[in-house]
């Protein structure tokens, strides 16, 4: 299927990450030309080489911090125009929202709501008089069922939600969209990580605590970042041009709710 993405510019946030990684890696396959960033220099020369040599794309890499507004203007010096913005952060720490002060509150905002509100909006009107657009948002699954310990990020996930669910709706006359990826459960390092340290807590083989973490999802398994990244791509797609304003979750049917 052609995507139509051939030549577009596309800013993706955070490839240093596991689901990052996988939807720059997804946009470069279909010929788009990508903006990578991230904050650690290594890591970042090390995802970016990686996706070069499996895409035989064109990806840039921008060091920068998109929490700050300072990163924020680099990024746009590098792509000032992007057809395709893709915001991404990783998630704020587990924990009881007694625990949390107010700093903490303010970096889960920063990082996870309001650096995607800036970069919209400072590239949302450019998309809009060039006559097209991508905007997709990396959620949570816990945007449709709030998990526990998760406060912080239920919070700040929910407030991105609540935005764009308002400005994704505004009148625009141009092919541009906003839509939000809800991620469920993939085999990223971060969850490996959980999965091997509770287990071990639990004196269960890994085999079987995943198991136990699938719970009632009808697939038995857990997400392949491809698969996330494939769905990101459509998503950006010239064929997606009637899908707005949608929280789309890929968590393999756990969720059990109809809407």
């Amino acid at each position: 299927m052609e995507l139509g993405l051939a030549g577009k510019a596309a800013i993706v946030c955070t490839v240093t990450t596991d689901l990052g990684m996988a939807c720059a890696a997804a946009l470069a396959k279909e010929g788009a030309r990508v903006f990578a960033t991230g904050t650690d220099a290594d890591r970042l020369e090390e995802v970016v080489n990686a996706m070069r040599e499996s895409t035989d794309g064109q990806v840039e890499a921008v060091l920068c911090d998109i929490v700050t507004e300072l990163g924020r203007k680099q990024l746009l010096k590098w792509c000032p125009a992007p057809d395709i913005l893709i915001n991404h952060a990783p998630g704020p720490p587990m924990g009881d929202f007694r625990q949390w002060a107010e700093e903490d509150w303010d970096k889960a905002l920063r990082t996870n709501m309001l650096s995607a509100i800036e970069l919209i909006k400072a590239t949302l009107d450019g998309m809009v008089e060039r006559g097209f657009g991508r905007i997709v948002n990396i959620t949570s699954q816990s945007v449709k069922a709030p998990m526990a310990n998760l406060d912080l990020s239920n919070a700040a996930r929910a407030g991105l939600t609540g935005f764009v669910a308002g400005v994704a709706r505004h009148t625009r006359s141009a092919d541009v969209t906003i839509n939000n990826l809800l991620p469920g459960m993939f085999v990223t390092q971060p969850l490996q990580h959980y999965i091997a340290t509770n287990a071990a807590q639990e004196g269960l083989e890994e085999e079987e605590f995943t198991r136990r973490l699938l719970g009632a999802n009808p697939l038995g398994r857990l997400g392949r970042p491809e698969e996330f990244g494939a769905t990101c791509a459509f998503l950006c797609s010239v064929g997606a041009g009637y899908i707005n304003a949608q929280n789309i979750l890929v968590d393999g049917g756990t969720y059990q709710g109809v809407v």
